[in-house]
């Protein structure tokens, strides 16, 4: 199910290269005008994206309430949301379906133009994609050949650098050569970076600390540096779509963030309230007191010593053992006869050790 869109889709985008190379006889070229064509084919996606984005931010402290409000109830909740959606005409997909369907773009350009560069064997070029009536296809399948034979290595030269080599491969060869290839890494990361520095500083998003925003910051740099054991020629492709991006996210401050009352004003100040709203919910859960089950009181009877040093008498406290009279006790006075001495003669002796005392039975006779 894959190929039956994949191949027709990978032909048309080669297609599209092979047009321009006609055009320009300029591997690089053709390669930077094709990105040119895939961020402006893009565009209408991702000013979509960003509109749908800012919107959903917008309603963000309404979403906030309604979570409060209906939190036990999960269907309710959704209901309610689907209401606030249908009030305010937000799609909630409309945020993430543009910025999915790009990434196929970018996936099947990454294999048409890694495709330009196929060997067989490690001799010369077999473009993949590319019809064989097409000029970029002799092109590169004469490359290196003398009278049809191949005479030497294929190369895809354009600019002086053979954009069929990674920088890391001809780093390794010759290193002096291959920092020209590292220069472009450099420059592609620079990109990024500015790149993400124009939706940085707009700060649409309160909610994110310092440190993440400066992992997002810098995180697509990183993504530069994978570029060292890729082909250049997507390297070459890459800054061009790059350097169109960053007019892109100016046109994008200009026309969603410009003015007090613009939609991305709006979408950051209802975001700094929507947190507002978290931190107060979160201070009031911590205020009400906790709802769970408290230990059930011990039945068990404590003795008379349970809180005073042994040995101590409590007074008018009940010992155990001891059978009650009914008679008040005036003082402390304990008439009990202590264990181990004999009781009256004539009289049994009644007398227990009480409920925890040290003292020891006394002796049967």
């Amino acid at each position: 199910m894959l190929a039956s869109w994949y191949d027709p889709a990978a032909k048309l985008a080669a297609k599209l290269i092979a047009g321009f190379y006609a055009l320009t006889n300029s591997y690089g070229l053709s390669l930077a005008l094709v990105g040119v064509v895939v961020i402006v084919l893009l565009t209408p996606l991702t000013l979509k994206s960003t509109k749908g984005m800012l919107e959903m931010q917008r309603l963000q402290p309404e979403m906030k309430k309604l979570q409060t409000l209906h939190r036990g109830d999960r269907q309710k909740l959704n209901e309610e949301m689907m209401k606030l959606y249908q009030e305010h005409k937000v799609n909630p997909l409309a945020s993430c379906l543009p910025l999915l369907a790009q990434m196929p773009v970018f996936l099947l350009m990454f294999r048409v133009i890694r495709g330009l560069a196929n060997r067989v064997g490690g001799g010369g070029f077999v473009p993949k994609y590319v019809a064989a009536n097409s000029e970029i296809y002799k092109a590169l399948a004469a490359s290196g050949k003398v009278n049809g034979v191949q005479a030497g290595p294929a190369k895809m030269l354009s600019f002086g650098l053979d954009l069929s080599q990674s920088p890391a491969a001809v780093m390794r060869v010759d290193f002096a050569k291959g920092l020209v290839y590292a220069l472009l890494i450099i420059f592609l990361g620079f990109l990024y970076w500015w790149q993400q520095r124009q939706i940085a500083s707009r700060q649409i998003n309160p909610t994110m600390s310092a440190q993440q925003q400066k992992l997002m910051q810098y995180l697509p740099v990183f993504f530069a540096v994978f570029q060292l054991f890729l082909p250049t020629a997507l390297v070459i492709y890459y800054i061009s779509q790059t350097i169109l991006r960053i007019a892109q996210q100016g046109y994008i401050t200009k026309r969603f963030y410009k003015g007090d009352d613009s939609l991305g004003k709006q979408a950051a100040a209802a975001g700094a309230h929507a947190r507002e709203l978290a931190q107060a919910d979160k201070a009031d859960k911590a205020k009400k007191p906790s709802t769970g089950t408290t230990p059930a009181k011990s039945t068990e009877r404590r003795g008379p010593t349970s809180r005073a040093n042994p040995g101590t008498k409590q007074p008018g406290a009940k010992q155990p053992g001891v059978k009650q009279t009914g008679i008040k006790q005036s003082g402390p006075t304990n008439h009990r006869q202590q264990p181990g001495r004999p009781s009256a003669p004539g009289k049994p002796s009644t007398n227990r050790p009480a409920a925890g005392s040290r003292h020891p039975k006394p002796n049967k006779k």
